[in-house]
Protein backbone atom coordinates (compact mmCIF):
# COMPACT_ATOMS: atom_id res chain seq x y z
CA UNK A 1 0.00 0.00 0.00
CA UNK A 2 1.15 3.55 -0.73
CA UNK A 3 2.88 5.16 2.25
CA UNK A 4 1.43 8.48 3.41
CA UNK A 5 5.02 9.68 3.86
CA UNK A 6 5.36 9.83 0.05
CA UNK A 7 2.98 12.78 0.04
CA UNK A 8 4.08 16.40 0.21
CA UNK A 9 1.60 19.05 1.31
CA UNK A 10 0.75 19.80 -2.32
CA UNK A 11 0.01 16.15 -3.08
CA UNK A 12 -2.17 15.81 0.00
CA UNK A 13 -4.04 18.97 -0.99
CA UNK A 14 -4.88 17.32 -4.33
CA UNK A 15 -5.97 14.14 -2.58
CA UNK A 16 -8.43 15.97 -0.32
CA UNK A 17 -9.68 18.34 -3.02
CA UNK A 18 -10.51 15.32 -5.19
CA UNK A 19 -12.69 14.11 -2.32
CA UNK A 20 -14.48 17.47 -2.16
CA UNK A 21 -12.74 18.43 1.09
CA UNK A 22 -10.76 21.54 2.03
CA UNK A 23 -6.97 21.83 2.02
CA UNK A 24 -7.08 22.30 5.78
CA UNK A 25 -7.36 18.53 6.10
CA UNK A 26 -3.79 18.32 4.78
CA UNK A 27 -2.61 20.52 7.62
CA UNK A 28 -4.34 18.31 10.17
CA UNK A 29 -2.77 15.18 8.72
CA UNK A 30 0.70 16.75 8.51
CA UNK A 31 0.58 17.88 12.12
CA UNK A 32 -0.55 14.44 13.23
CA UNK A 33 2.14 12.63 11.24
CA UNK A 34 5.11 14.86 11.96
CA UNK A 35 4.38 16.73 15.19
CA UNK A 36 2.37 14.13 17.09
CA UNK A 37 4.01 11.31 15.10
CA UNK A 38 0.93 9.08 15.16
CA UNK A 39 1.29 5.50 13.97
CA UNK A 40 -2.37 4.90 13.14
CA UNK A 41 -4.85 7.08 11.24
CA UNK A 42 -7.46 6.42 13.91
CA UNK A 43 -5.30 8.41 16.34
CA UNK A 44 -6.06 11.59 14.35
CA UNK A 45 -9.10 12.41 16.45
CA UNK A 46 -9.80 15.82 14.89
CA UNK A 47 -10.80 14.03 11.67
CA UNK A 48 -14.21 12.42 11.26
CA UNK A 49 -14.19 8.65 11.67
CA UNK A 50 -15.30 8.19 8.04
CA UNK A 51 -12.28 10.13 6.78
CA UNK A 52 -9.92 8.17 9.02
CA UNK A 53 -11.35 4.98 7.55
CA UNK A 54 -10.79 6.28 4.01
CA UNK A 55 -7.19 7.24 4.82
CA UNK A 56 -6.59 3.77 6.24
CA UNK A 57 -7.83 2.22 2.99
CA UNK A 58 -5.80 4.51 0.73
CA UNK A 59 -2.52 4.78 2.66
CA UNK A 60 -0.25 3.05 5.12
CA UNK A 61 1.74 4.65 7.93
CA UNK A 62 4.92 2.77 7.18
CA UNK A 63 8.02 2.29 9.34
CA UNK A 64 11.61 1.05 9.19
CA UNK A 65 13.09 -1.96 10.96
CA UNK A 66 16.24 -1.37 13.02
CA UNK A 67 18.63 -4.17 12.01
CA UNK A 68 21.64 -2.87 13.88
CA UNK A 69 22.69 0.19 15.86
CA UNK A 70 26.27 1.30 16.55
CA UNK A 71 27.18 4.00 19.08
CA UNK A 72 30.44 5.91 19.03
CA UNK A 73 32.26 7.28 22.04
CA UNK A 74 31.71 10.77 20.58
CA UNK A 75 27.90 10.37 20.58
CA UNK A 76 27.51 9.53 16.89
CA UNK A 77 24.96 6.78 16.23
CA UNK A 78 24.85 4.76 13.02
CA UNK A 79 21.62 2.92 12.22
CA UNK A 80 21.26 0.05 9.80
CA UNK A 81 17.62 0.05 8.71
CA UNK A 82 15.76 -2.68 6.85
CA UNK A 83 13.16 -1.75 4.23
CA UNK A 84 10.03 -3.75 3.36
CA UNK A 85 11.83 -5.61 0.57
CA UNK A 86 14.74 -6.46 2.95
CA UNK A 87 17.06 -3.90 1.36
CA UNK A 88 19.47 -2.41 3.94
CA UNK A 89 20.28 1.30 4.28
CA UNK A 90 22.38 3.40 6.64
CA UNK A 91 21.47 6.56 8.54
CA UNK A 92 23.78 8.49 10.85
CA UNK A 93 22.93 10.79 13.75
CA UNK A 94 25.64 13.29 14.69
CA UNK A 95 25.77 15.59 17.69
CA UNK A 96 27.13 19.11 17.15
CA UNK A 97 27.37 22.23 19.27
CA UNK A 98 24.56 23.69 17.14
CA UNK A 99 22.18 20.71 17.34
CA UNK A 100 21.62 17.23 15.93
CA UNK A 101 22.10 16.40 12.27
CA UNK A 102 20.96 13.31 10.40
CA UNK A 103 22.84 12.03 7.35
CA UNK A 104 20.42 10.09 5.19
CA UNK A 105 20.67 7.56 2.37
CA UNK A 106 18.92 8.28 -0.95
CA UNK A 107 19.56 5.05 -2.89
CA UNK A 108 20.13 1.40 -2.15
CA UNK A 109 23.67 1.16 -3.45
CA UNK A 110 25.25 3.59 -5.90
CA UNK A 111 26.19 3.54 -9.58
CA UNK A 112 28.45 6.60 -9.59
CA UNK A 113 31.53 4.38 -9.27
CA UNK A 114 33.81 6.67 -7.27
CA UNK A 115 36.71 4.29 -6.66
CA UNK A 116 37.49 5.50 -3.12
CA UNK A 117 33.90 5.26 -1.83
CA UNK A 118 32.55 2.28 0.11
CA UNK A 119 28.98 3.14 -0.93
CA UNK A 120 29.63 2.09 -4.51
CA UNK A 121 31.06 -1.33 -3.67
CA UNK A 122 27.48 -2.62 -3.81
CA UNK A 123 25.85 -1.44 -7.03
CA UNK A 124 22.57 0.40 -7.04
CA UNK A 125 19.61 -1.86 -6.42
CA UNK A 126 17.00 0.86 -6.65
CA UNK A 127 16.10 4.40 -5.71
CA UNK A 128 14.60 4.99 -2.31
CA UNK A 129 11.06 6.30 -2.24
CA UNK A 130 10.32 9.67 -0.71
CA UNK A 131 8.76 7.85 2.25
CA UNK A 132 11.89 5.77 2.85
CA UNK A 133 13.93 8.97 3.07
CA UNK A 134 11.41 10.74 5.30
CA UNK A 135 11.25 7.74 7.64
CA UNK A 136 15.00 7.86 8.25
CA UNK A 137 14.57 11.33 9.72
CA UNK A 138 11.40 10.41 11.60
CA UNK A 139 12.84 7.26 13.17
CA UNK A 140 15.85 9.20 14.49
CA UNK A 141 13.70 12.15 15.58
CA UNK A 142 11.41 9.85 17.58
CA UNK A 143 14.37 8.58 19.54
CA UNK A 144 15.66 12.09 20.18
CA UNK A 145 12.23 13.25 21.35
CA UNK A 146 12.39 10.68 24.16
CA UNK A 147 15.33 12.74 25.48
CA UNK A 148 13.61 16.09 24.90
CA UNK A 149 15.67 16.79 21.75
CA UNK A 150 14.98 16.96 18.02
CA UNK A 151 16.62 16.71 14.62
CA UNK A 152 17.74 20.22 13.63
CA UNK A 153 19.78 19.59 10.46
CA UNK A 154 19.66 17.13 7.56
CA UNK A 155 22.42 16.24 5.10
CA UNK A 156 21.81 14.09 2.03
CA UNK A 157 25.31 12.63 1.96
CA UNK A 158 24.68 8.99 2.76
CA UNK A 159 24.63 6.04 0.37
CA UNK A 160 23.65 6.99 -3.17
CA UNK A 161 23.67 10.05 -5.42
CA UNK A 162 20.73 12.34 -4.54
CA UNK A 163 20.51 13.87 -8.02
CA UNK A 164 20.21 10.37 -9.50
CA UNK A 165 16.94 10.13 -7.54
CA UNK A 166 15.96 13.73 -8.17
CA UNK A 167 12.15 13.70 -8.13
CA UNK A 168 11.88 11.74 -4.88
CA UNK A 169 14.54 13.91 -3.26
CA UNK A 170 12.66 17.09 -4.19
CA UNK A 171 9.47 15.74 -2.60
CA UNK A 172 11.48 14.78 0.49
CA UNK A 173 12.84 18.33 0.81
CA UNK A 174 9.35 19.80 0.62
CA UNK A 175 8.06 17.45 3.31
CA UNK A 176 10.82 17.89 5.91
CA UNK A 177 10.84 21.67 5.44
CA UNK A 178 7.08 22.19 5.70
CA UNK A 179 6.21 24.44 8.71
CA UNK A 180 3.38 22.19 9.90
CA UNK A 181 5.60 19.13 9.68
CA UNK A 182 9.17 18.55 10.84
CA UNK A 183 10.01 22.25 10.35
CA UNK A 184 13.63 21.71 9.31
CA UNK A 185 14.74 25.10 8.00
CA UNK A 186 15.87 25.03 4.37
CA UNK A 187 19.23 26.54 5.34
CA UNK A 188 19.67 23.60 7.73
CA UNK A 189 19.42 21.11 4.86
CA UNK A 190 22.33 20.21 2.55
CA UNK A 191 22.17 18.15 -0.64
CA UNK A 192 25.43 16.71 -1.96
CA UNK A 193 26.09 15.69 -5.56
CA UNK A 194 29.17 14.35 -7.32
CA UNK A 195 28.26 16.51 -10.31
CA UNK A 196 25.20 15.53 -12.35
CA UNK A 197 25.25 18.76 -14.32
CA UNK A 198 21.69 18.87 -15.78
CA UNK A 199 20.22 18.47 -12.29
CA UNK A 200 22.36 21.32 -10.93
CA UNK A 201 20.73 23.62 -13.48
CA UNK A 202 17.33 22.25 -12.48
CA UNK A 203 18.07 22.61 -8.76
CA UNK A 204 18.90 26.28 -9.32
CA UNK A 205 15.16 26.79 -9.99
CA UNK A 206 14.08 25.04 -6.76
CA UNK A 207 12.43 27.70 -4.55
CA UNK A 208 13.69 26.49 -1.16
CA UNK A 209 17.06 27.85 -0.04
CA UNK A 210 18.60 24.42 0.48
CA UNK A 211 22.41 24.23 0.61
CA UNK A 212 24.30 22.60 -2.24
CA UNK A 213 27.54 20.66 -1.73
CA UNK A 214 29.74 19.33 -4.52
CA UNK A 215 31.82 16.18 -4.04
CA UNK A 216 34.76 17.52 -6.00
CA UNK A 217 37.86 15.77 -4.55
CA UNK A 218 40.03 16.48 -7.61
CA UNK A 219 40.71 19.80 -9.32
CA UNK A 220 41.94 18.46 -12.68
CA UNK A 221 40.18 16.31 -15.27
CA UNK A 222 42.89 13.65 -15.51
CA UNK A 223 42.70 12.61 -11.85
CA UNK A 224 38.99 13.21 -11.49
CA UNK A 225 38.19 11.05 -14.51
CA UNK A 226 40.48 8.31 -13.21
CA UNK A 227 38.80 8.07 -9.79
CA UNK A 228 35.30 9.46 -10.45
CA UNK A 229 33.36 8.10 -13.45
CA UNK A 230 30.96 11.04 -13.41
CA UNK A 231 33.75 13.27 -14.75
CA UNK A 232 33.75 11.33 -18.02
CA UNK A 233 30.15 12.40 -18.56
CA UNK A 234 30.44 15.93 -17.16
CA UNK A 235 33.96 17.28 -16.97
CA UNK A 236 35.17 20.00 -14.63
CA UNK A 237 34.40 22.83 -17.07
CA UNK A 238 30.83 21.56 -17.49
CA UNK A 239 30.53 21.35 -13.72
CA UNK A 240 31.91 24.84 -13.09
CA UNK A 241 29.67 26.37 -15.75
CA UNK A 242 26.65 24.81 -14.04
CA UNK A 243 27.80 26.06 -10.63
CA UNK A 244 28.35 29.58 -11.97
CA UNK A 245 24.76 29.51 -13.19
CA UNK A 246 23.56 28.17 -9.83
CA UNK A 247 25.38 30.88 -7.86
CA UNK A 248 24.15 33.65 -10.15
CA UNK A 249 20.57 32.36 -9.99
CA UNK A 250 20.38 31.68 -6.24
CA UNK A 251 23.11 33.83 -4.67
CA UNK A 252 23.76 30.81 -2.46
CA UNK A 253 27.22 29.76 -1.31
CA UNK A 254 28.45 26.35 -2.45
CA UNK A 255 30.46 23.83 -0.44
CA UNK A 256 33.23 21.93 -2.22
CA UNK A 257 33.92 18.61 -0.47
CA UNK A 258 37.48 17.42 -0.85
CA UNK A 259 38.61 14.08 0.60
CA UNK A 260 42.38 14.04 1.11
CA UNK A 261 43.93 10.84 -0.26
CA UNK A 262 47.56 10.13 0.56
CA UNK A 263 49.90 10.71 -2.41
CA UNK A 264 46.97 11.05 -4.80
CA UNK A 265 45.33 14.47 -4.39
CA UNK A 266 47.07 16.01 -1.35
CA UNK A 267 50.16 17.72 -2.79
CA UNK A 268 50.67 21.47 -2.91
CA UNK A 269 50.31 21.21 -6.69
CA UNK A 270 46.84 19.76 -6.09
CA UNK A 271 46.13 22.57 -3.64
CA UNK A 272 47.19 25.16 -6.22
CA UNK A 273 44.97 23.55 -8.87
CA UNK A 274 42.06 23.81 -6.45
CA UNK A 275 42.81 27.47 -5.74
CA UNK A 276 42.91 28.28 -9.45
CA UNK A 277 39.67 26.40 -10.05
CA UNK A 278 37.46 28.00 -7.40
CA UNK A 279 39.01 31.38 -6.57
CA UNK A 280 36.56 34.29 -6.71
CA UNK A 281 33.60 31.91 -6.39
CA UNK A 282 30.99 32.22 -3.65
CA UNK A 283 32.14 28.96 -2.08
CA UNK A 284 34.21 27.30 0.59
CA UNK A 285 36.14 24.05 0.81
CA UNK A 286 35.46 21.33 3.36
CA UNK A 287 38.57 19.15 3.69
CA UNK A 288 37.63 15.63 4.77
CA UNK A 289 39.93 13.08 6.46
CA UNK A 290 39.62 9.76 4.67
CA UNK A 291 38.72 6.45 6.31
CA UNK A 292 41.38 3.99 5.08
CA UNK A 293 40.47 1.11 2.77
CA UNK A 294 42.54 -1.65 1.14
CA UNK A 295 43.39 0.66 -1.78
CA UNK A 296 43.49 4.21 -0.41
CA UNK A 297 44.94 5.84 2.69
CA UNK A 298 44.27 9.14 4.39
CA UNK A 299 46.76 11.97 4.09
CA UNK A 300 49.13 12.44 6.99
CA UNK A 301 48.26 15.08 9.55
CA UNK A 302 51.29 17.08 8.45
CA UNK A 303 50.28 17.04 4.77
CA UNK A 304 46.66 17.81 5.64
CA UNK A 305 47.72 20.95 7.54
CA UNK A 306 50.02 22.01 4.69
CA UNK A 307 47.15 21.67 2.23
CA UNK A 308 44.83 23.58 4.56
CA UNK A 309 47.35 26.39 5.10
CA UNK A 310 48.01 26.74 1.37
CA UNK A 311 44.30 27.26 0.68
CA UNK A 312 44.02 29.73 3.56
CA UNK A 313 47.02 31.78 2.43
CA UNK A 314 45.57 31.98 -1.07
CA UNK A 315 42.26 33.42 0.03
CA UNK A 316 40.12 30.27 0.00
CA UNK A 317 37.56 29.84 2.77
CA UNK A 318 38.33 26.39 4.11
CA UNK A 319 37.36 24.15 7.01
CA UNK A 320 38.74 20.81 8.17
CA UNK A 321 35.88 18.47 8.95
CA UNK A 322 35.74 17.21 12.49
CA UNK A 323 35.81 13.42 12.51
CA UNK A 324 32.81 11.69 14.05
CA UNK A 325 32.04 8.02 14.53
CA UNK A 326 35.54 6.89 13.55
CA UNK A 327 35.26 3.87 15.87
CA UNK A 328 31.98 2.55 14.36
CA UNK A 329 32.49 1.74 10.66
CA UNK A 330 32.80 5.46 10.04
CA UNK A 331 32.88 5.52 6.24
CA UNK A 332 29.55 5.78 4.48
CA UNK A 333 28.35 2.30 3.49
CA UNK A 334 30.77 0.29 5.66
CA UNK A 335 28.18 -1.03 8.10
CA UNK A 336 25.79 -2.01 5.30
CA UNK A 337 28.62 -3.66 3.35
CA UNK A 338 29.68 -5.66 6.41
CA UNK A 339 26.12 -6.88 7.01
CA UNK A 340 25.62 -7.89 3.38
CA UNK A 341 28.92 -9.79 3.27
CA UNK A 342 28.12 -11.58 6.53
CA UNK A 343 24.90 -12.89 5.01
CA UNK A 344 26.45 -13.83 1.68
Amino acid sequence: MNSIYNYSREKLDTYFLNKGLTKYRSTQVFEALYKQQVKDFFEITNLKIELREELSKDFSISSLDVVREQRSIDGTIKYLFGLEDKVLIETVLMKHNYGYSVCITTQAGCNMGCSFCASGLIKKQRNLTTAEMVLQVLEVDRRLKEEGKRVSHIVLMGIGEPFDNYENVIEFLKIVNYPKGLQIGSRHITVSTCGIVPKIYEFAEFPLQVNLAISLHFADDVKRSKYMKINKAYNIKDLMDALDYYIEKTNRRITFEYILLKDINDTLEDANNLVELIKNKNAYVNLIPYNDTNFFMRSTKEQTLKFYDYLKKNGINVTLRKEQGHDIDAACGQLRLKEVRCKA
